[in-house]
């Protein structure tokens, strides 16, 4: 599982101290920009092919709070892929305790600049060859 750590910030909190409840998923989005540019996939590289990504569905459950200036680890795996759909999954932990923040879940698909669906292994096979390379085995 691929590891992004961040600090969580100030403006980041509510009125009761916490880390609102929203930021956890623009989280999610920087662990996978991040995961997907180091395995040579990253939005940028795609998206210069005529190809984009968008999120279809997001899942998430919060299991513990996190406050100001908490550092977090957010793991990334690909669960699932298939050419034409992502599956990632996420966990969030804090570094400090090990307590289990967030589980979570993303499902992408992959179309063109007219909106329709395209399947990587037909339109970018190279990128579909990297994704596969990562897909989440029961050993990992």
């Amino acid at each position: 599982m691929y590891q992004y750590k961040r600090k969580v910030q100030y403006h980041e909190t509510d009125k009761m101290g916490v880390t609102h409840h929203s930021n956890y998923i623009k989280w999610l989005e920087e662990a996978r920009i991040d995961f997907l540019e180091s395995i040579g996939c990253g939005y940028t590289t795609v998206e210069k092919e005529g190809i984009v990504s968008p999120v279809v569905s997001v899942d998430c459950k919060y299991k513990h709070t996190t406050t100001f200036d908490d550092v977090v680890n957010i793991g990334v795996s690909i669960k699932e892929y298939k050419g034409v759909k992502l599956v990632l999954e996420y966990k969030i932990t804090n570094e400090k305790t090990n307590d289990l923040v967030l589980e979570g879940k993303t499902v992408h698909c992959f179309i063109d600049k007219n909106g329709k669906i395209v399947s990587l292994k037909k339109t970018l096979p190279n990128i579909d060859e990297k994704l596969q390379e990562y897909i989440k085995t029961d050993e990992s």
